[in-house]
């Protein structure tokens, strides 16, 4: 039996096929243009290679409620041709299989919890910093989403007393991806993150960002473990600020794990999307989860 995965980046899409031990045995990497270019690319990917289900995460903000009219659609993006695209519908069509539709970060998570750095943990949140910043949330084993799927990169956040910078976000002047992501970084540095040096004190900034929110995660969440993925996040200087600054912000009014435990990097680095994809897909088959299947 062979599975399938996708994960749909807003600059790269992954296909990947799996055999039953989750053994990835045909793989393609895309850059995201427009879907009439694509979609043919992806439908011809799953036809050479057939599989018994897939699984998808797309960037989003995407429909995730199978009771809206919007469900398997891309909504609102600036991305040039995929807003109010219907994704899952036109692979539904195309390969008629059960499909696993959900966002590009709950497959993260979902992938980090069954294999990578939370492979135990029941309740977790994964974090991708990047581009963008969004999260996952785990909730008893289940991916969380409600009337949508959460949007906690667009936290707003209480700003440092002298940092004055105007946030890049259209809709949140000072909310969390606004502030803390990588074209916020290049905005209030003049260069990307990769160019700046390790101990600039940029980055004691970035963190306390970054720190106030998985405070807010844990007041609101109480997860066992906050997964940290993405270009941003994996800089090496980035992780033991952040736990600090944790700890000075959340000041001993819950308890946690102890930090070095509880904010951490993904165990699958880059590969923790298209894991999750896979054993999503996988999932629908063995029927261990509630998944909404088409």
């Amino acid at each position: 039996m062979m599975f399938g995965g996708i994960e749909a980046g807003g600059t790269k899409f992954v296909l990947a096929v799996a055999d039953d031990n989750l053994k990835i045995v045909a793989r393609e990497h895309l850059d995201t243009t427009q879907p009439e270019a694509m979609m043919p690319v992806i439908i011809d990917f799953f036809t050479q290679h057939p599989v018994t289900a897939l699984g998808i995460g797309s960037f989003g903000p995407i429909g995730v409620n199978p009771q809206q009219a919007d469900y398997g659609y891309i909504k609102k993006t600036p991305k040039p041709g995929w807003a109010d695209y219907p994704f899952l519908p036109r692979l539904q069509d195309a390969l008629n299989i059960p499909i696993y539709w959900t966002t590009d970060v709950n497959v993260a998570a979902y992938g980090e919890m069954l294999a990578g750095a939370a492979q135990g943990k029941k309740n977790l949140v994964y974090i991708t910093v990047g581009t963008g910043i969004g999260a996952g949330i785990i909730a008893d084993g289940q991916i969380y989403s409600g009337i949508s799927h959460p949007e906690v990169g667009h936290l707003l956040m209480h700003t440092l007393p002298d940092d004055h910078f105007a946030g890049v976000c259209p809709y949140h002047q000072y909310c969390l991806e606004g502030i803390a992501a990588g074209p916020a970084i290049a905005a209030r540095n003049g260069r990307p993150g990769r160019d700046i040096t390790r101990d600039d004190p940029f980055w004691q900034v970035e963190a306390y960002y970054l720190a106030q929110a998985c405070v807010d995660l844990t007041l609101t969440l109480a997860p066992e473990m906050i997964v940290f993925g993405g270009g941003v996040a994996n800089q090496q200087q980035l992780m033991p600020l952040i736990r600090s600054s944790f700890i000075t912000q959340l000041n001993g009014y819950v308890d946690t794990p102890p930090v070095d435990n509880y904010i951490v990097h993904a165990g699958l680095g880059n590969d923790a999307g298209i894991v999750g994809s896979l054993l999503l897909a996988k999932s629908l088959v063995a029927k261990t989860v509630n998944a909404p299947s088409v």
